[in-house]
Formats: C-alpha cells, structure tokens, sequence
C-alpha cells in the first residue's frame, strides 16, 4: 500500500517525472545496507586529528611539512594513494584503514569495520603512534579535540580539492558557522549495522534522540576561533548554524509513522551545491537534487554523492552513521564506541532505549541541545537531570556488553560520574 501523498509531494511529482523511481532508486541504496544478523556487531570508526605545531600554530596543507608532505610519508605504509585532478594527494589507504583529510588538513583515520573493540583500539594506537613519529622529529603533533586551539577558521588554508572549493562558498554565505564546520572542527563518528528496514528506522530514531546526551558525554571543545568558549557543546552551536537544509535532524525522523522514502523525498528536495560533471569534475549547482534528476533515474554513485552532502547529526548511508561526537584521545574514542555497541547491537538494551526515548520528539531535542550548551550536566534533558539520565543510558549499555567489553566504557563513565567533560576538565587545567 503506498504513503499518503501530500500537496507539495504531488506538485513535486508532477515537475519531475522521475522522482519516484529516484526515491525508489534512494530507498534501495539504503536497503542495500542491510546486514545478515549473524554478521551484526561491527562498529566502522572515524577520529579526526587537528595537525599542529608545537606551538598549537596551524600546520596547513601546502609547504615543507606541511599535511600533503605527511600524507607522503605515510604512503610507505598506506600504498593506495587518492590525488585531484592536479596531482595533489589527498588521502591514502591500506585495507579496512584509510587516512583522508577534511577542509583545512584534518587528517582522519576511517577504519574498520571492527567484530571486537580490541582490534579497534590496537589498529587507532598504532596509527597514532606511526604518526607520531613522523610530526615528532619536525615539531609538529596531531591532537584529538573538537576544535582547533588557536586559530579562526576562515584564517586556515583550504585544501585543494574542488569540492570544498564550492562548499567553503556556498556555506560561508548560508549562515555564520559554514567555514568553522569545515575548516576548525574535528570529530569521532561511529557507524553501526541494521538488519532490516524496520531495524534501520528504530536505530536511526533512537541514534537522534541520543545526540544531545552523546554531546554532553564527548564534549572536548574547550577553546573557539583562538579564544576560551562562551558555552558548553561549541560543535552542537556550529552545527546550528551551517546550514538547516542538511544538518541537525532529518525532517520527521523522530515521528513513529517515518520510512526511508521520506528520507529519500527529503534528500531529493534540498539544494545540491555541487554536481558531478565532465569537464571541471564537480561543478557548482543551487537546484536540488530532485529538479537535476527531474528526468532520468539517480546511478548509485549519484545517489551516493548527494547523501554525501547531508550533515546531519546522525546520518544514514548504507549503515547508521553517529556524528556528534568530538574528536578525543583514543581511550575515550574506544569508550564511546564500546558505548555505542551496547546501546544499538542489543535486543534487551533497544528495548530499554525505546521505552526511555519514547516520547522524545524534534522540539526536545533542540530543547535539549539549548539547554545543555548553556548549562551542561546542571541542564535537565526530556525531563531529568542531564547526569541521571546519562547514567541510565551508561547502565543501559553495560548490560548489552560481555565484561571485556564494558570494561572498555571506563574512561567516559568516570566523566559521567564526575559530571564533567574532557572540555571542563581543559578549562579547569588552564585557569
């Protein structure tokens, strides 16, 4: 039986012809994503790290030392290289690691998927430590923080690959933090399974009302654009104000009666900012997805690029992607990963998440990002107190992990229990 079709939603059809068979073409991009439940438990990690010198200056992209030439020292261990139309190298990769870098010269590590945190935590701290001894003998470092600690973002070179080019353009104009998004801030994204459309949806509505309490615990911006933070949750603010046509929360998502095909509707009617084309590779473009492929069927690639450009603070691919989290030392990164596992690879704790999440909608979530940047663990978050109810997710997760597991939760249920974050604890050490 299909959905109710609404005003706008006929409208849209009636301008373009294929867009059905491209929230058709969307949906089954998603669905491609589902997992056998003998192979669920994996986790995919991303950390991304801010290369500085010792100092805390900005190490940019071009120049001796600079993150193109440590790029190039890691291509002895990381053979696959990824270089623009230029020549100029832009990431590289090993099976299941690779290392890519953000607007400004963040370096990520994506790596996995992982079946146990132990490979995980050996295969971060190796790359750090491999890292380590290349920015070491040139004064340089890689830290693990939200934010970087000196500079203004519009004062840090972009790279040079064309889609930021148009992205740094297009977001800059949108709203006031479109280049602190992309050129200041790094973070820890963890990707989880689904085995089913149903498990897709659950996971992705809970993974949501989740976000405001993954800041809080993950909070490790103490300093913004050189100067001490006004506020708690810097990364929650930026995001705010990037650009509300893909960031934040999907449209409805948090409504019982969502499917993938409003998703699809959602990311067909925002505006592009850059297309796939033949002679520049992208090409900048201020139609939304759905009035380009008004006539003919999204490729996959297409439809992969367009989620691409979707921020949102949980986003979905062909996996559950959890991104609000800062970027953190790695016995926190492993922490909220562990976390993670035994929140969503859990019957029993699923369960637990949706009867505590159960009336949770759009209006509290936002409530709960306010509330929580001006006043962190004192906020109370959908009608408790923000540090109860962290607990009670804590709680929740342990039950859904064997005891080598949980021992890994340890660095962040220390903070929790504390009611302090890595930032707090920053801000304490300077004073």
């Amino acid at each position: 039986m299909s959905e109710p079709v609404c005003a706008p939603e006929a409208a849209a059809r009636t301008a373009q012809p294929a867009r059905e068979s491209n929230i058709e073409a969307i949906v089954a991009y998603f669905e491609s994503g589902i997992k056998p439940h003998d192979s669920l438990g994996e986790l995919g990690i991303e950390l991304e790290h801010t290369i500085v010198h010792d100092d805390l200056s900005p190490v940019p992209y071009s120049g001796e030392h600079g993150v193109a030439w440590v790029l190039a020292k890691l291509q002895a261990e990381y053979p696959h290289a990824t270089t623009d139309l230029h020549g100029d190298l832009l990431g590289v990769a090993r099976p299941g690691e690779a290392v890519t870098i953000e607007p400004a010269a963040q370096l990520e590590l994506s790596a996995g998927p992982f079946a146990d945190l132990v490979s995980a935590r050996e295969a971060f701290e190796a790359f750090e430590q491999h890292l380590a001894s290349i920015l070491s003998p040139v004064g340089e470092r890689a830290l693990t923080i939200g934010y970087h600690p000196t500079a203004a973002a519009r004062d840090l070179e972009l790279i040079p690959k064309r889609r930021y080019q148009f992205m740094n353009l297009y977001l800059g104009a949108k709203d006031i933090y479109g280049p602190c998004m992309m050129r200041g801030s790094a973070s820890t994204q963890v990707s989880i399974d689904y085995t089913s459309t149903s498990d897709c949806l659950r996971k992705l509505r809970l993974a949501f009302a989740l976000v405001p309490v993954f800041s809080l615990i993950t909070d490790n911006t103490p300093r913004f654009e050189g100067a001490v933070r006004t506020h708690k949750l810097v990364r929650t603010a930026i995001w705010q104000h990037v650009d509300n046509d893909r960031c934040g929360l999907v449209p409805d998502v948090l409504d019982p009666d969502f499917s993938l095909r409003r998703y699809a509707a959602y990311i067909l009617d925002a505006p592009a900012i850059l297309v796939p084309c033949r002679k520049e590779q992208w090409c900048y473009s201020d139609r939304t997805f759905g009035d380009i492929y008004a006539e003919r069927t999204m490729t996959r690639a297409e439809v992969e690029h367009a989620v691409s450009m979707f921020f949102n603070d949980v986003r979905l691919k062909t996996y559950v992607e959890i991104r609000p989290a800062d970027a953190m030392p790695i016995p926190y990164v492993i922490a909220y990963a562990a976390l993670i596992k035994g929140l969503f690879y859990d019957a029993a704790s699923l369960d637990a998440l949706d009867a505590l999440f159960a009336n949770v909608r759009a209006p509290d979530v936002e409530i709960a990002k306010k509330d929580l940047m001006a006043q962190g663990y004192d906020a109370e978050v959908y009608g408790q107190p923000a540090g109860r109810l962290c607990d009670k997710v804590l709680a929740i997760a342990e039950c859904g992990l064997d005891d080598d597991d949980a021992a890994f939760l340890a660095p962040l249920a220390r903070l929790i229990e504390r009611r302090t974050t890595l930032a707090d604890l920053a801000e304490a050490e300077a004073v």
